[in-house]
């Protein structure tokens, strides 16, 4: 963001000229907000909130990098603009901008896209987690026996084939779990199958092993067709993503890239 110039008291500075410097870099809230073409706080605060969900799901605690001040902002450490501008919308050019720009400064992926997609990733892998237990809830309180029966009759409706050869199929050893290695519009998919069934067993008051067996495998087949008419390929033949476990430490490495570039400015 060098090369995005920012209106501040009429005079154009970049972003690195509004930072802050006590003790650590950091960048008001507002600055932030405005270099990045948000107008509205309410829009803003959702890409605030997303970054915090971010560190969560690194173990990074959130208020290393968003210091909440008396007034109820926050000033925001490098990794956190970081974070905040690969949440913002894609739409803003000024968000646009800032997700190469800050690519740029961490090389841990290839392109800002990367950046932003395993971010992505991390965040609907939690969402997955959630919707897997609430699932289970579910389906353990009306009435499921076998679990793992009733698991696999979705992974059968929407990959059309079970969780066993679903692994060989896409050539993933036995140490692997799915769920790491899929990409954001897989995860997507596979929390929107899961949310789906629970709401489904709820809804309908489906009770009874069986009865829940079949609903899990009409939601999954449900997903399937709509993933095929809309993007063109079945679940199945969508290539297995980098691990999530590598994309965790990825991402801890680009706090690290962060707060060395810090260090490195305040060197006389």
């Amino acid at each position: 963001m060098t090369d995005t110039l920012f209106h501040f008291d009429d005079d154009k500075k970049s972003f690195e000229d509004l930072a802050t410097e006590n003790g650590a870099t950091h960048w008001h809230e507002d600055v932030v907000m405005q270099s990045l073409g948000y107008e509205t706080e309410q829009s803003f605060k959702k890409a605030i909130n997303r970054a915090k969900q971010a560190c969560l799901s690194l173990n990074i605690p959130c208020e290393d990098h968003f210091l909440r001040q008396t007034d109820g902002k926050h000033f925001i450490t490098r990794f956190g603009c970081y974070l905040v501008a690969m949440n913002g919308d894609t739409k803003k050019p000024e968000v646009a901008s800032a997700q190469a720009y800050f690519a740029t400064l961490a090389q841990t992926f290839e392109n800002s896209l990367e950046h932003a997609d395993a971010i992505d990733r991390l965040l609907i892998r939690d969402e997955v987690t959630d919707g897997q237990k609430t699932l289970a809830s579910t389906a353990k309180s009306h009435g499921v026996t076998n679990y793992a029966f009733f698991q696999n009759k979705g992974y059968m409706g929407m990959y059309n084939m079970t969780l066993q050869r679903l692994m060989t199929y896409k050539g993933l050893s036995k140490s692997d779990k799915l769920i790491d290695r899929m990409g954001k519009a897989e995860l997507a998919a596979h929390l929107f199958r899961i949310t789906q069934t629970a709401e489904k067993i709820d809804r309908e008051a489906i009770r009874g092993q069986r009865n829940l067996e079949s609903a899990a495998h009409e939601v999954g087949k449900k997903v399937r067709k709509t993933m095929q008419e809309l993007g063109g390929v079945s679940p199945e033949d969508l290539p297995a993503a980098e691990n999530l476990g590598q994309v965790k430490k990825k991402l801890k490495g680009t706090n690290k890239q962060m707060k060395a570039i810090d260090k490195k400015k305040k060197r006389p």
